[in-house]
């Protein structure tokens, strides 16, 4: 099968990255599965492509931190004969909060958000692709807080650090079947996900430190068809802050975090 029957699945499809992810796709002609949480945006922006680009796209309103998600993800792909040949494990959420301060239901939102649905898909669907006999990728969003241990951001890096672990290993363990995962790892990226102001974002985005969105999804999707193992987008400026980052002392660390929570 080529490209024109094989579909591409993207969760958090309905805006930032996602969006723009299911942008480049759609114009190198591959079908859509387009999953999110926003209901009313997510058909729009699937009828949209569809229009624009004469492909098809399936959009799924679904809660994507639930337990089951991944599993019902899978089932309807079946129950629908969508052959997938690219899993973008996109949908994230973000915020700064002391974990003590973070109700528990709050955190298994982003536990299940980040770890177990991702992880799901990964397991169902690179174990079809095998069975298929045929070539796939998985892309999966990390980011460069996955390599910091910071306050406030603790259990964002985390489970985005679990996420670039496990993906790097696991695609060592599928890599000479034909499929291949590759780990993004971006900084800060002109979405909605940070709360920035217009004027701070244009400002982000100016010099350098914000990435807009349409630029991300574009070197994502170019390193994943490169089977390459993972990429961190910003070049050297984002290099030297996780260096910086790393060999801060932690006394430092701590005195940051109270300017902070003086704000």
């Amino acid at each position: 099968m080529n490209k024109q029957c094989n579909t591409a699945i993207v969760t958090g499809a309905s805006s930032g990255i996602g969006l723009a992810i299911c942008r480049k796709l759609a114009k190198c002609g591959y079908p859509l599965l387009m999953i999110s949480n926003e209901e009313k945006k997510l058909a729009e922006e699937g009828q949209k492509l569809k229009n624009q680009y004469g492909i098809k796209t399936t959009t799924l309103f679904m809660d994507l931190a639930k337990k089951d998600a991944a599993q019902k993800i899978f089932n309807f792909c079946r129950e629908n004969n969508i052959h997938v040949e690219i899993l973008v494990n996109n949908a994230g959420i973000f915020f700064f909060r002391d974990i003590i301060d973070t109700k528990p239901d709050h955190i298994e939102t982003v536990l299940n958000l980040h770890i177990n649905t991702p992880v799901m898909l990964c397991r169902l669907f690179a174990e079809q692709m095998l069975m298929e006999n045929r070539k796939g990728y998985i892309l999966n969003m990390a980011s460069i807080a996955s390599r910091m241990m910071m306050p406030g951001i603790t259990l964002y890096s985390s489970t985005k650090s679990f996420l670039r672990c496990f993906s790097r290993a696991m695609r060592n363990e599928i890599f000479d079947k034909k499929i291949s995962i590759t780990t993004i790892s971006p900084g800060a990226v002109g979405t909605g996900l940070y709360n920035l102001s217009s004027r701070y974002m244009k400002l982000g985005i100016r010099l350098g430190i914000i990435l807009p969105p349409e630029r991300l999804a574009a070197l994502a999707l170019k390193k994943m068809f490169k089977r390459k193992a993972e990429y961190i987008p910003g070049g050297l400026i984002n290099r030297l802050f996780i260096f910086l980052v790393m060999i801060m002392p932690e006394a430092l660390i701590r005195r940051i975090k109270r300017k902070i929570s003086q704000w």
